[in-house]
């Protein structure tokens, strides 16, 4: 299992699929994105599921944590049944969803990996995407670190993707 936290438009998903190219096995990969894009819409925008303020806050309700809590059990029995799992994740609690994620894997072997990245870096991308709230990559680009402990901690501000899924895969080993 590896799980890689950063902020938005740090480039966990581009180095997820690189690590699927590098890593000797096949690995699956789901993300935060795949979660979010998975709800309801009646849970978009919703004080019971996840809202996103026009200064790129992120706000999550009572219905989304039940929604993620099972989302975040069910990657977990998917490593437990031998699947080799990345997930590309964005803790906003920082150190309390890392507690969450530990909680679940319980003895799984896992990689715990930082992403981070430049905020005017993660900002460029974010405009360039052209799929996020303005401001959550600046948001998010420290929030997401405070009390989270980790394997490795990596920088993509200006490396390449398959020079940082190199150095990953091979702590993964």
């Amino acid at each position: 299992m590896i799980v890689l936290n950063g902020g938005s438009s740090s480039g966990k998903s581009t180095l997820a699929r690189s690590l699927q190219t590098v890593l000797p096995d096949p690995w699956l990969t789901f993300g935060v994105d795949d979660f979010v894009d998975a709800l309801p819409a009646a849970l978009l925008s919703s004080d019971a599921g996840i809202a996103f303020a026009s200064d790129g806050g992120v706000t999550v309700g009572p219905a989304f944590r039940a929604l993620d809590t099972a989302w975040v059990t069910g990657i977990a029995a998917m490593a437990r049944a031998g699947a080799h799992v990345i997930v590309d994740e964005v803790f906003l609690g920082g150190a309390d969803s890392q507690d969450r994620w530990r909680r679940a894997l319980g003895d799984l072997p896992t990689l715990w990996v930082g992403v981070h990245c430049d905020p005017a870096a993660a900002t460029a991308r974010e405009t360039a995407r052209g799929d996020r709230t303005p401001g959550m990559a600046a948001l998010q680009a420290e929030l997401v670190h405070r009390g989270v402990a980790y394997d490795l901690e990596v920088d993509t501000t200006d490396a390449h993707p398959a020079a940082v899924a190199g150095i990953i895969a091979a702590a993964a080993a």
